[in-house]
């Protein structure tokens, strides 16, 4: 494992037991954002870093009993909290890295990520990774529920031009890993960027 492996593993290890009591109010904001990935009966769909799983509820509702829901995460302890969370029952959950993915390439139609892009590794190359295991025209979602101002306000410290998820950072970003941007909303309340699979 790598270093940087380590690092999240010892960061969301040191979390999982309390994750979700720490953001109890984040059910409403996760499944609005799955709600826009326009998903239908039957659908594929991945949560990558999945962590507790806590859109893994919402992923099902959309893709119904004929669709199929995956959560991946890096973490065993988030794993484990997601399923004493009672969230297996909503999708398969998967203990591995999103830079290595054991999926057959363009096998998905969607891709939902938490939080994700701040703790990855090598991002274009993991996107690309994304990107290989959905099929084109299909459909990125890079979330967290609250936008980037708040959440360095939380952290205490101050917004800067680097951030991956500043939207002239993040479409390039997109672009040169086999995605187009197609909306992007960085508010108070919520940061969602949607991107398509190009061919």
């Amino acid at each position: 494992m790598s270093d940087d492996q380590t690092r999240v593993q010892e960061f969301f290890t040191a979390r999982a037991a309390d994750w979700d009591s720490r953001f109890p109010d984040d059910g409403p904001a996760y499944a609005a954002a799955v709600a826009e990935l326009g998903l239908r009966a039957g659908d594929r769909v991945l949560d990558a870093g999945c962590g507790t799983g806590r859109a893994l509820p919402p992923l099902r509702a959309a893709v119904g009993p004929s669709g199929s829901v995956l959560g991946a995460d890096l973490t065993p302890a988030m794993l484990r909290e997601a399923v004493r969370a009672g969230r297996d029952r909503d999708g398969q959950l998967l203990l591995t890295d999103v830079a290595a993915l054991p999926l057959r390439s363009r096998s998905l139609d969607a891709v939902f990520g938490a939080g994700l892009v701040s703790h990855l590794a090598s991002p274009a190359e993991n996107l690309r990774e994304l990107a290989r295991v959905v099929r084109p025209g299909g459909v990125l979602a890079l979330f967290h529920p609250i936008g980037r101002a708040a959440l360095a306000a939380r952290h205490g410290r101050p917004l800067t031009p680097d951030d991956l998820r500043a939207e002239p950072n993040l479409r390039p970003l997109l672009a040169g890993s086999g995605w187009r941007m197609t909306s992007y909303v960085d508010e108070d309340t919520r940061f969602l960027a949607l991107a398509v699979r190009e061919d």
